[in-house]
């Protein structure tokens, strides 16, 4: 564990000096993730989580699938493909895979959407009093975080 740590604050100086310059990027437009089934899939984020279905349209890239986009805040968006006819099978972490979504909620949201889990019956893991974890319908872990964009667990990130 010393040598994790110390390998820590090697990368730290190295690259989180002073002079860091700016992003290059302008923000995430759209993260996109596998589901299997669009109306489940809606009902999920659009019904228990509140999240905005804004469009769907289909995929360019096969034809009869769906490219579907919910609005997580901010100007950012959650979009999802469904693959009809792949058999693509269970969702699975993976390395170099999706580990979780981490969604950034107001506190009194994080409260309601605690509730709207609740009464959905999805099971969930509150972590430090401001983190939910659970999984979507096809299995994807989701995070829905009420500390303030750019920090996490009292730690400034950005």
């Amino acid at each position: 564990m010393a040598a994790i740590e110390a390998e820590r604050v090697r990368l730290r100086g190295e690259y989180l000096g002073a002079g860091r310059a700016g992003t290059t990027a302008r923000g995430l437009h759209h993260v996109a993730v596998l589901c299997a089934d669009v109306e489940r899939t809606i009902r999920f984020y659009q019904g228990v989580l509140g999240f905005p279905l804004t469009e769907i349209v289909g995929n360019r890239d096969y034809a009869g699938s769906s490219h579907f986009f919910f609005d997580i805040g901010n100007g950012n968006l959650l979009a999802f493909f469904d693959f009809p006819g792949l058999e693509l099978g269970p969702y699975a972490e993976v390395l170099g895979g999706l580990h979780h979504l981490a969604i950034s909620v107001e506190p009194e949201r994080w409260v309601e959407l605690k509730g709207r889990l609740d009464a959905a019956g999805v099971e969930y893991l509150e972590e430090s009093g401001t983190s939910i974890y659970f999984r979507d319908p096809d299995g994807a872990r989701v995070e829905l975080i009420s500390d303030p964009l750019g920090e996490m667990y009292g730690l400034s990130v950005l």
